[in-house]
């Protein structure tokens, strides 16, 4: 059977497929290996340049054409490569053979072809392309969808600052709120979350087989290595790798900025499942319509049902991603001894990871993009809602002394429907000042918000 959308084991190659085409080059099986391709090259160059007898520094031509190799990379390619890798039952020596093999042409390269992989253990070559990859992932798909969805979400706290709205602690009536007030607290909170995210060292190390730079203190035992690969791992692309370096390992890299990033990421989407809900609530309770489109169909019985399918979706997906996230950053950091094979196939995943979270963001954007606000609806609930200015009520009296304040309002307005005329009735009785008296018959449920739409607009 051949691959096709429908033929995909996985939605995210198959059903989904167009809406990932922005991270597929990246952390695909393709985009490992033209990483791997760049670590190589970088290293390869680098060592041209470090003073060795043996290794002249390579002509503008040929770094040129090196660099070519990297920046043209192509599916082609990759399938080369995975045709070597048929022979020699290894991924990375199959890229060490791949690049040697373009050096036929051209004596310079072809005369210094040993020092493709040059004292380089596999590990050397993965762990640095595992981060380049996640720092494609972050820096041009996650980090950019959660932009796109704070801006969004900002615009409409900002657009709805001043709508009141009732809350519901517990799921029960309570102090009314804002809806931007409400959209603010998710900006505020996604937006921590998405700078922690940018903000993790991608990290890597080349430093040999068990992270002592064994082979590479026998080749040129006076040399500083130690500094050299920092400068490789730590000088920007395309003549370095632009990421931290990691001066202890064991054979592999620790892991530990994985966790700490596939973390980040899964508060993100946390976050995110619970402005789901929280929106699928609100859609429930009908303070938001939808949009359709031409010929969307809600239910195939029920011709009336929008469905909130997209905040669904997303919550699914969301849900989906934080699964593998949460095994990536519990296993990574766990080796056996130097070295155990158990982070390598689980390594393949991080892009199916990050995938359901992509496609989690995509469908929240959609959603959020259907979106009508239903003013009539929110203010008819508050309408029906006086039972919350007891609250107000019971806090002036306490500020005046009036004895037994709680248990007074507590008498007048649990478990009964309450009229605004039932509190007016209580507020004229006390003894208070006639300002504060009026002030208090003045208020209404939708003027009882507070700071609300202050802090609405500050998010």
């Amino acid at each position: 059977m051949s691959l096709s959308p429908i033929s995909a084991l996985s939605p995210l190659d198959g059903r989904y497929a167009g809406r990932l085409a922005p991270l597929r080059p990246l952390m695909s099986e393709l985009g490992y290996m033209h990483k791997r391709v760049q670590v190589e090259v970088a290293w390869f160059i680098a060592l041209s340049d470090a003073g060795f007898a043996e290794f002249k520094p390579l002509t503008p031509g040929a770094r040129t054409y090196l660099l070519g190799i990297v920046k043209n990379f192509s599916e082609a390619d990759g399938l080369a490569i995975k045709e070597i890798e048929k022979t020699t039952n290894h991924d990375v020596k199959a890229v060490e053979y791949w690049i040697k093999s373009k050096f036929d042409a051209r004596p310079e390269l072809k005369a210094a072809s040993e020092f493709v992989h040059f004292a380089c253990t596999s590990e050397d070559i993965n762990n640095t392309s595992h981060a380049l990859q996640l720092k494609g992932g972050r820096d041009h798909v996650i980090v950019p969808a959660l932009d796109s969805l704070i801006a969004k979400l900002r615009e409409m706290a900002q657009l709805y600052a001043s709508v009141s709205m009732l809350s519901r602690t517990h799921g029960q009536t309570a102090s009314p709120t804002t809806v931007g007030k409400e959209i603010a607290n998710v900006v505020v909170r996604l937006a921590n979350a998405r700078e922690r995210i940018a903000s993790v060292k991608l990290m890597a190390k080349m430093n040999g087989a068990v992270g002592n730079y064994n082979a590479h203190m026998a080749a040129w035992p006076d040399f500083d290595w130690e500094s050299f690969s920092r400068k490789v791992i730590e000088t920007p692309e395309p003549l370095g790798l632009g990421l931290t370096f990691q001066p202890y390992s064991i054979q592999i890299e620790p892991h530990d900025y994985m966790a700490e990033l596939f973390d980040a990421v899964a508060r993100a989407n946390t976050i995110l499942i619970d402005w789901s809900r929280d929106m699928w609530g609100y859609i429930s309770l009908g303070y938001f319509k939808q949009r359709l489109r031409e010929g969307e169909i809600g239910s195939s019985t029920m011709p009336h049902k929008v469905n909130p399918i997209d905040f669904e979706n997303a919550e699914g997906n969301l849900g989906l991603a934080n699964a593998m996230l949460r095994h990536l950053s519990e296993k990574l950091p766990i080796s056996r001894w130097q070295r155990d094979l158990t982070d390598s196939t689980v390594l393949r995943n991080m892009g199916v990871a990050l995938g359901y979270a992509a496609l989690a963001y995509h469908a929240m954007g959609v959603g959020l993009g259907k979106l009508q606000i239903n003013e009539e609806a929110i203010a008819a609930d508050l309408d029906a809602s006086w039972e919350v200015l007891a609250e107000p009520i019971q806090t002036v009296m306490r500020r005046f002394g009036v004895q037994g304040a709680y248990e007074k309002l507590k008498e007048v307005t649990r478990g009964k429907t309450v009229r605004a005329e039932d509190l007016h009735a209580l507020i004229r009785s006390l003894e208070i000042p006639q300002a504060e008296k009026d002030r208090l018959l003045a208020m209404t449920p939708a003027s009882y918000v507070g700071k609300a739409a202050e802090l609405a607009r500050r998010a």
